[in-house]
């Protein structure tokens, strides 16, 4: 699934200090993993850059060639609108280390975005660290750890808050320089009303409220707190939802809105 450390480090010290030499150099990245690992373990890693509600843009993986079409393009294509992490930075971003027991829904290891996004690539959990850089963009680092590895620990997370000062500034001197770099990445503004777009034509402000909080991983108790609807009535507008659009599943709706965030028709 994740390419091999390429860097080993003696210790933090060491691991810190290769970080810095490696500052605005090609080593800066994998160095500042090592350092990272001196802390917490991990395997997997993807680095991105976000701009608002535009695309994310692609900065560092180490997926392996064979699988990155279905982890790392399909997400950068529309499926990161979605993504527990993608939604609490749209709503509070700031400079922080979260885990995804913090961020996600309910029901969220029962959506579709979690079979295809963890289960399928056995994933078992994700850690975020979003860093805020002066351009008004922020780095967002995604540590995971496999199906055999255990999930990441309350002292996982008090230890990567104790260095986030540290990596913050690291990586604000060695992304200094990102305001110049073209953004053809990140693509276009759209992607805000995506989902509130999503089913214009056939469904109601409700029922398109409702089918963007099924997609993120919200269970129907969930839904009706966000909305202020019972349940039962949430159980309906999902009923009606699946009717309009002629499907039968919430796999089925997950593509659906896939594909028209790809420029599609919803029907396909």
């Amino acid at each position: 699934m994740y390419n091999s450390a390429s860097h080993t480090a003696e210790s933090p010290e060491t691991a810190l200090a290769a970080a810095i030499a490696a500052a605005g150099t090609s080593d800066f990245i994998p160095a500042l993993l090592d350092y990272l690992r001196q802390h917490t373990a991990f395997r997997g890693a993807f680095l991105s850059l976000l701009h608002g509600s535009r695309r994310p843009a692609h900065v560092y993986d180490n997926v392996r060639q064979e699988r990155r079409g279905e982890v790392i393009d399909r997400y950068l294509d529309g499926a990161y609108t979605i993504d527990p992490f993608y939604v609490a930075y749209r709503a509070d971003p700031r400079c922080a280390v979260l885990r995804l027991k913090d961020v996600a829904p309910d029901r969220f290891p029962q959506s579709t975005y979690y079979k295809q996004y963890y289960s399928a690539i056995r994933l078992r959990d994700e850690l975020a660290i979003l860093i805020d850089l002066p351009s008004g963009k922020y780095l967002f680092y995604s540590l995971g750890r496999l199906a055999d590895d255990p999930k990441f620990s309350s002292r996982d997370v008090s230890n990567l808050r104790r260095i986030l000062p540290v990596v913050a500034a690291l990586n604000r001197k060695h992304f200094e320089q990102d305001a110049d770099t073209p953004e053809d990445g990140i693509g276009t503004e759209e992607i805000d009303a995506a989902l509130a777009q999503f089913g214009t034509d056939r469904l109601t402000e409700r029922e398109r409220q409702i089918a963007s909080l099924i997609l993120r991983g919200h269970s129907s108790k969930s839904v009706a707190r966000e909305t202020g609807i019972s349940p039962g009535t949430v159980k309906i507008h999902r009923k009606n939802i699946y009717r309009k659009l002629g499907i039968s599943s919430q796999s089925e709706l997950f593509s659906r809105f896939l594909n028209a965030l790809a420029g599609g028709s919803e029907d396909a």
